[in-house]
């Protein structure tokens, strides 16, 4: 039996492909800054960022983490690192995955050793118009002027020196491949963190607070977390200095307070946690402290 021509043209029997996420909005109000250079390949206009806060002083370490290390984990590590944190980030997927023509037709990229430099070549010559218009060649731009490319946090190698990102954005001082908070930005990333945390075995015997702030994937809201996660880590970061002035500059995290009944910063986390929440009441916030 032949099918009948006329369907063809049925519009209900036309597949319409799903619509790509709307892109960043235009940042003009954000101040803007002189381009990054010699950071491994990272290059190109860095007008879209914002203004960097030049503040010396004790910093708490951060690592952000989402599923393929491209746009919550990396607005939030930029803005961090602009902030003058000490910040690296990670992806918990297999692969990275960039949304492509179709739902169906994914751009796939290994983690460790595909640059962003490369992902911005090959989809800006693939079709240019599509990814400007879903916000992925703006999204490229932006990471590439941050580090090399994505990592995975199931092969980072805790505790060995990091020696290779010297140049990454937020570097300093995290040299020593530990941080103090680890801030996910999805539930089954924070799953995938403790998971791997307790496989593992907390062989340093350091503890770090693993916090998840869950995040809708796609650049507006990406924009939206990384302002709760600096607010949150400022949060974090002034009850970490308290307890360490208050100690006589001994502070160590799981350390303690600094006596008199005090309570430790570890104490404090969840009060700070749920004070930060009452203002960003639609970012969901998870806390586990863990070890590593």
């Amino acid at each position: 039996m032949t099918a009948d021509p006329r369907l063809a043209r049925d519009p209900r029997r036309i597949d319409t492909p799903p619509q790509p996420p709307p892109p960043p909005p235009p940042l003009e109000s954000i101040p803007q800054q002189k381009p990054l250079s010699g950071n491994n390949g990272v290059n190109g206009d860095s007008s879209n960022s914002p203004a960097p806060r030049d503040e010396g002083g004790f910093k708490l370490k951060f690592c952000t983490v989402c599923a393929s290390n491209q746009n919550r984990s990396m607005e939030a590590h930029l803005r961090l690192s602009l902030a003058s944190y000490p910040v690296i980030s990670f992806g918990t997927g297999s692969l990275v995955r960039l949304p492509g023509p179709s739902i169906s037709q994914p751009n796939v990229y290994p983690f460790n050793s595909t640059s962003y430099d490369t992902m911005y070549a090959e989809l800006n010559g693939k079709d240019p118009r599509l990814y400007r218009a879903n916000g992925l060649l703006t999204m490229l731009e932006r990471n590439r002027q941050v580090k090399f490319g994505p990592e995975r946090w199931q092969d980072w190698a805790i505790g060995k020196p990091r020696l290779d990102h010297r140049d990454d954005r937020g570097s300093a001082g995290v040299e020593g491949g530990v941080v103090d908070v680890v801030i996910t930005c999805e539930e089954r990333c924070w799953d995938a963190v403790m998971d791997n945390l307790v496989e593992r075995e907390g062989s340093l015997n350091r503890p770090v607070h693993v916090i998840n702030v869950d995040i809708k994937d796609n650049h507006e809201e990406a924009l939206v977390g990384g302002r709760a996660i600096l607010e949150l880590a400022d949060m974090l970061n002034a009850a970490a200095k308290d307890e360490r002035d208050r100690s006589g500059g001994e502070w160590r995290n799981g350390a303690g307070g600094g006596g008199g009944g005090g309570s430790s910063f570890d104490d404090r986390v969840p009060d700070i946690i749920a004070q930060w929440q009452e203002k960003w009441p639609n970012l969901p916030a998870l806390w586990s402290l863990a070890w590593f």
